[in-house]
């Protein structure tokens, strides 16, 4: 890939340029390079392209022809603001990551700042002033957050204004309302509806094929959930079945809850994922994306059970931790678990392994959060992210090469996506989320079963109990491997269990059906049965299952094997015959 892909350098400072990054230079002053550049300029690159490094090459030419006089730089958080200026005095370039709005005037010593959105809103007409006094380049980092909210908006507005030059770059899709993103041109299309247009685009897909970023290996994960209301009814659900919106959000927070055995089982087989990972990328390192600050310090516990080593614990409230995320990506420790807040913009090339467990499903916060994996520092790092069996981010995790642009002139959330409560995502957490009129909740009982693999768009796998010859194949998948040999490699891996699995099978007359496809449709039947024998005694749902358990044996339902639950669909139907006699 010509210019000659670089070795993973310091944040933002690579020496040699990306293909990517050049051809956006060219675009930026013309094939020839002798033309001055736009006023202002839009760069939608997906997360671990080398947005830093574009930004402050641009920058440093900008300096050097004289173009402009100084930097601003605009962050969505504190800990990006000393990443900027740690990269930009690599190159050359001096940035007072410190400044505060009382101190008005800037350090002689220092080319610029680099400042928060919430920092400039305090005080647009400071920054006013500051950007009229020079030839100012405002970079704005991540630029939808300038659309959080009107007042945001608006103080980017008035604050930047004047400036001489404004680079505006974004690594996720936009967000999904209809609040205008200051300084980002829209156009009209044929429909009548004004859409962002960027002036350079290079998405997940051109950049997969280029070797810039990982492929990123989806391992999702089912199981049975039981949890009690504050009415006392037990109720109970299946990750990966249709589930009304209640359902489908209890049974995911009852598979978070760190009482539950399905996040025990599911830090243990990331863990195994990260030692294979770690054979051929000695230093990888993985992080859990937690909701709370309870649950934070409940999953640190397990990776240390689990793994034998402590985690690192990142939590919104803690003013040490940007010192903790920077020890953390200079060190080979194997986990760290912080609470959301890494979700944007913090750079540890290092991450191969994720887990997803937080209760937030908003598209932009997904991407934000995957971005943290797909860095790849050389060819064919692969990075693995595991997650619940939830419709929502199944469907996310299809369209990671789908690009989106900033539509307005329309109703909020009409594609059902909810990226209003991104800000919200981000906040502080010190206690649990709060889902449903029933709680407080108590998670009962949270199995896990090894669901599916999902990569590029395909679904591999079937389903499979934690710790068995299935899932093991899955989590053994090396860690060196060029996009297409992952494809035929999950290809060849679901083949050879289908073939297995039906070898075991030999002389059953379902013997043409996956054992995956016999347990759904056992699994889909009973729990048919138990829906009407709940309408008809009035029992909850999960009272039946636990009866069922109890007269017929076996483990719950997610792991119960096929001729489990026939004695129990047989079991149901007595009961039902015995009540009409």
């Amino acid at each position: 890939m010509p210019p000659a892909f670089p070795e993973r350098a310091a944040w933002g400072t690579a020496s040699s340029l990306r293909a990517w990054q050049q051809q956006a230079l060219e675009v930026y002053f013309g094939s020839d390079g002798t033309q001055p550049g736009p006023r202002d300029f839009l760069t939608v690159a997906t997360p671990g392209a080398g947005k830093t490094t574009f930004a402050l090459r641009l920058a440093r030419e900008l300096l050097d022809r004289r173009l402009v006089q100084a930097l601003t730089i605009i962050c969505p958080t504190e800990h990006l603001k000393r990443q900027w200026a740690e990269s930009a005095a690599r190159v050359g370039i001096k940035i007072d990551p410190e400044f505060q709005n009382g101190q008005g005037a800037v350090g002689r010593e220092f080319h610029g700042i680099a400042v928060t959105y919430a920092t400039v809103a305090a005080r647009p007409a400071l920054h006013r002033n500051r950007t009229e006094m020079k030839k100012t380049l405002v970079v704005f980092d991540e630029v939808h957050h300038a659309g959080d909210g009107l007042s945001w908006g608006d103080a980017a507005r008035e604050a930047f204004e004047p400036a001489t030059r404004r680079l505006s770059l974004s690594g996720t899709p936009f967000r999904t309302d209809i609040n205008p993103i200051p300084f980002v041109q829209y156009e009209e299309g044929p429909d009548g509806i004004r859409r962002s247009r960027a002036d350079y685009t290079y998405g997940y897909g051109p950049a997969l094929a280029d070797g810039v970023v990982r492929p990123v290996i989806f391992l999702a994960y089912s199981g049975e959930m039981r949890w009690r209301t504050r009415a006392g009814d037990e109720l109970a659900a299946t990750l990966g079945e249709p589930l009304t919106q209640d359902q489908m959000s209890q049974a995911w927070r009852a598979a978070l809850d760190p009482k539950g055995d399905w996040m025990k089982h599911v830090l243990a087989s990331a863990d195994k994922r990260l030692t294979e990972l770690r054979r051929a990328i000695p230093d990888a390192g993985g992080l859990v994306i937690a909701t709370d600050h309870e649950a934070a310090r409940a999953y640190a516990r397990t990776l240390r059970e689990v793994s034998g080593q402590g985690a690192t614990i990142v939590l919104s409230d803690d003013p040490t931790a940007s010192k903790k995320i920077k020890a953390f990506a200079d060190t080979e420790d194997r986990w760290m678990v912080a609470v959301r807040m890494v979700s944007e913009g913090v750079d540890i090339p290092r991450l191969a392994v994720g887990v997803y467990a937080t209760s937030t499903s908003t598209p932009l916060f997904f991407a934000q959060a995957i971005g943290r994996f797909v860095r790849a520092r050389k060819r064919g790092e692969t990075a693995s992210v595991f997650l619940p069996s939830v419709p929502t981010l199944m469907g996310h995790a299809a369209e990671m090469e789908t690009e989106r642009d900033h539509v307005l002139d329309r109703p909020v959330r009409e594609d059902g996506l909810d990226d209003d409560l991104l800000a919200e995502a981000n906040r502080e957490r010190n206690t649990p989320d709060v889902v449903g009129d029933e709680l407080p909740f108590e998670t009962v009982e949270a199995s896990a079963t090894f669901d599916r693999v999902l990569y590029d768009g395909g679904e591999f796998g079937m389903q499979a109990l934690p710790g068995s010859a299935e899932e093991e194949e899955f989590l053994g998948i090396p860690g060196l491997l060029e996009p297409e040999q992952v494809t035929q490699l999950l290809r060849k891996r679901q083949a050879e269990q289908i073939k297995n699995e039906r070898s075991r099978k030999t002389g059953d007359p379902r013997a043409d059906r996956t054992a995956a496809e016999d347990l759904h449709a056992l699994r889909k039947e009973l729990n048919g049965l138990v829906g009407a024998w709940s309408h008809r005694t009035g029992q909850p749902h999960g009272v039946i299952h636990s009866e069922l358990r109890r007269t017929c044996g076996g483990p719950v339902l997610a792991q119960a094997t096929g001729e489990d639950i026939r004695k129990r669909i047989a079991k149901i139907r007595d009961w039902a015959a015995r009540r009409r006699n």
